[in-house]
C-alpha cells in the first residue's frame, strides 16, 4: 500500500475509492471524497464546511476550494438543498426540442438562469429538459416565457401532477 493509497484511504469515509474514474479523469482523493459521501448527509449548522473539515481532517479552506473547483470544472452545479417540490416556491419540469447545431448555446443560454437547477440532453425530439424552481408560480411563468422568446423554441411546461421519490444519490466509485 503506498502513501497516497493510505491517505486517499484516509480522507474517505465510507466505501474504498480509486485512483480515477472510468472515464479516466483524474480527481483528488478529497475530489473523490466530497463527490461521493456528501451528496445526501451535508451537515446543517452554521458552519457546514469546518464540520466536514473536521471530519475528512483537512483544513476548512481547503473543502470551500476544492467545491470551488469541481463547480468551475463542471463536475458540481452547485452546493445546496434540494427540496420536495412545492414545498418551497413553485417549479416545474420543462424540454425544449433544440436543433442539435444549436444544442450547446440554447443549454448555456438556460442555465444562465439562477432559478434553472439543472439541465441535460436527452435522446427524443425533445432533446434538452431542465428544472425551474422560483419563489412563485408567477416567476416560473416568467422564466419559462423568457426562455421561449430568447430561443425562439417552444417550451414544454410538465408541472408535477404526482409525486414520486427518486433517490439520485449513488455510489460514484467503489
Amino acid at each position: 500500500m503506498t502513501d497516497k493509497h493510505k491517505q486517499t484511504t484516509a480522507l474517505q469515509p465510507g466505501s474504498g475509492q480509486v485512483s480515477r474514474l472510468d472515464a479516466g479523469i483524474a480527481l483528488t482523493a478529497l475530489e473523490k471524497c466530497l463527490l461521493n459521501e456528501y451528496q445526501r448527509g451535508f451537515p446543517l449548522c452554521p458552519e457546514p464546511y469546518a464540520e466536514i473539515a473536521a471530519q475528512l481532517g483537512v483544513a476548512e479552506i481547503d473543502v470551500i476550494q476544492t467545491l470551488e473547483s469541481l463547480q468551475r470544472r463542471g463536475f458540481i452545479s452547485r452546493v445546496g438543498p434540494v427540496f420536495a417540490p412545492q414545498r418551497a416556491g413553485a417549479s416545474t419540469l420543462a424540454a425544449l426540442a433544440v436543433p442539435e447545431d444549436r444544442l450547446e448555446s440554447v443549454a448555456n443560454l438556460v442555465s444562465a438562469y439562477a432559478e434553472v437547477n439543472h439541465n441535460y440532453q436527452r435522446e427524443h425530439a425533445w432533446n434538452l429538459w431542465f428544472v425551474v424552481t422560483a419563489p412563485d408560480q408567477q416567476r416560473v411563468e416568467q422564466v419559462l416565457a423568457d426562455i421561449e422568446a430568447a430561443t425562439g423554441l417552444a417550451v414544454l411546461n410538465l408541472p408535477l401532477e404526482r409525486a414520486f421519490y427518486i433517490d439520485l444519490g449513488f455510489p460514484l466509485w467503489c
